[in-house]
């Protein structure tokens, strides 16, 4: 008996140090793939702006200091998600979003939230509109990895009134601002650090201040409610606009396709799996889940066949340089551009200036992938915006761009031309338009270079710092729980 016990802990030991030298490769893989080697060997092909230093690349921002324990409650909020197998998408961070009162009405109407499992967060929205359809709590860390800031943003604390000698950048968007939840940063993050080393060393005294008022899932309309109510109010100089996805509709360019609509909630979903769970915090099984999911990805990473329609742009349409009040432009741009009018006014009215970025998509004609590291790429690209050929997808996305680079003009905007400078590299991507943690990092470098010259000028010119601010009236945010029960 003794010679078993010791053959089988001989053989479990064995098994442990294979699993843990396993990790350490998946590790060593995942980081070359996607790691920070993989922003940087694309930094000598990117201008450095004056006075920043190659070196800080590599630098993290410092731990936030409001990161802390979450109720032990909220780990059976995410359970009772899980047990209702409705855990498509976003589904367990929302539920630590305060929803907006009045879009959710009553909640067992509502085609997304009647699944939640029986328990929300509410604010009431104070013009009573139903924009935005939710903020996060604010002081709040989430088992899913979000922290947040008094205001409900992601990121550090911001005290609310202006102190002097300090400029405050917002930036707004939607996922692709955000980011993934349980990423250690976010890109306004990155900026902040890089900038306050930049200031340090060319503009002693002077202090940035970077603020995250992205969220997922949201469109333009969202955007401009969320700087009218919560942005214009802190006092910001600059207010930056990043997005480019949540409106990327091309229906209205094939005759006879109906117009978009949101895809039906999914089926209930089988609970996670011990690969699954694991993939959270394990490479090794993350790489064993990507080997074992990639087989539903058909094709060796080519544009999966499909019968594209044929695009018809508007009659008459320029579209090298399209009139910009035409209703009839694609891909919801009439809707995006009213709201960047309000957005620019609301950021007028606070004494700030906004800035519009181009935004990025990775896609292009002849695009091949690797269909077990670019699963979520093929299917995003193939599934989620079939029947649509990467060609056009690609047209569509610089047309975009072209159209937000000219309505910046036209508003005497600034305009930051992150798309352009973005390598087209697989490996800084989840998807065709989110980020690794490598790819945020280095669109955030090049956000960096194009705000320097910015802050530069306006220093320059006396327009920044500025030596008096209006008072700051953040409006009170108090979430309360709504509990119902909706019959099947």
């Amino acid at each position: 008996m003794r010679r078993i016990l010791a053959n089988l802990a001989l053989v479990l030991v064995s098994l442990g140090l294979s699993v843990g030298a396993a990790e350490i490769v998946a590790g060593w893989l995942e980081r070359g793939d996607a790691g920070p080697d993989a922003g940087s060997r694309h930094l000598d092909a990117i201008a450095r702006a004056p006075g920043v230093e190659r070196a800080w690349f590599a630098e993290d921002p410092p731990p936030l200091p409001n990161r802390k324990p979450w109720p032990p409650e909220w780990d059976q909020l995410v359970r009772r998600v899980e047990i209702s197998r409705q855990i498509e998408g976003s589904r367990r961070a929302d539920m630590f979003k305060a929803w907006n009162a009045v879009l959710v009405g009553d909640p067992c109407a509502h085609r997304y939230l009647r699944f939640a499992p029986g328990r929300l967060f509410v604010y009431d929205p104070p013009d009573g509109v139903p924009y935005p359809a939710y903020r996060y709590l604010p002081d709040a860390t989430t088992p899913i990895g979000l922290v947040t800031n008094a205001f409900g943003f992601r990121g550090p604390p911001v005290q609310a009134e202006r102190r002097p000698n300090t400029l405050r950048i917002v930036f707004v968007g939607a996922s692709t601002t955000v980011e993934s939840h349980h990423f250690p940063f976010s890109p306004p993050e990155h900026v902040a650090h890089w900038l306050q080393r930049w200031a340090r060393a060319r503009a002693p005294g002077l202090e940035i201040e970077v603020l995250n008022a992205g969220r997922e899932s949201i469109n333009s309309t969202d955007i401009a409610a969320v700087v009218r109510n919560e942005v214009a109010p802190l006092r910001p100089d600059l207010v930056v606009y990043y997005e480019g996805a949540n409106q990327f509709h091309l229906q209205s360019l094939v005759p006879g396709m109906p117009p978009f609509e949101a895809p039906p909630v999914p089926p209930p979903q089988p609970p996670p799996d011990l690969l699954e769970r694991a993939a959270y915090s394990l490479a090794l099984a993350r790489r064993l889940q990507a080997w074992r999911d990639a087989r539903s990805v058909p094709g060796d990473g080519r544009e999966w066949p499909k019968a594209s329609p044929e695009l018809v742009w508007p009659a008459g349409l320029d579209r090298a340089r399209p009139d910009l009040d035409r209703p009839d432009l694609p891909v919801k741009l009439p809707r995006i551009l009213h709201d960047l009018d309000d957005i620019d006014r609301s950021v007028r009215a606070a004494g700030g200036e906004l800035a519009i970025a181009s935004f990025k998509w990775l896609v292009h004609e002849g695009l091949v992938l690797d269909p077990v590291r670019h699963r979520g790429m093929l299917q995003h690209l193939n599934d989620g915006y079939g029947p649509f050929a990467y060609r056009d997808l690609a047209e569509l996305a610089a047309f975009q761009n072209r159209v937000l680079a000219l309505h910046a003009r036209r508003r005497d905007l600034e305009f930051l031309d992150v798309a352009g400078a973005m390598p087209s590299d697989p490996a800084l991507f989840i998807d065709g338009v989110h980020n690794t943690p490598a790819g945020l990092r280095l669109r955030a470098w090049i956000l960096v270079q194009q705000l320097v010259p910015l802050i530069e000028a306006r220093l320059a010119s006396r327009a920044w710092p500025k030596t008096a601010h209006a008072p700051v009236a953040f409006p009170p945010f108090a979430a309360r729980v709504l509990e119902f029960a909706c019959r099947p």
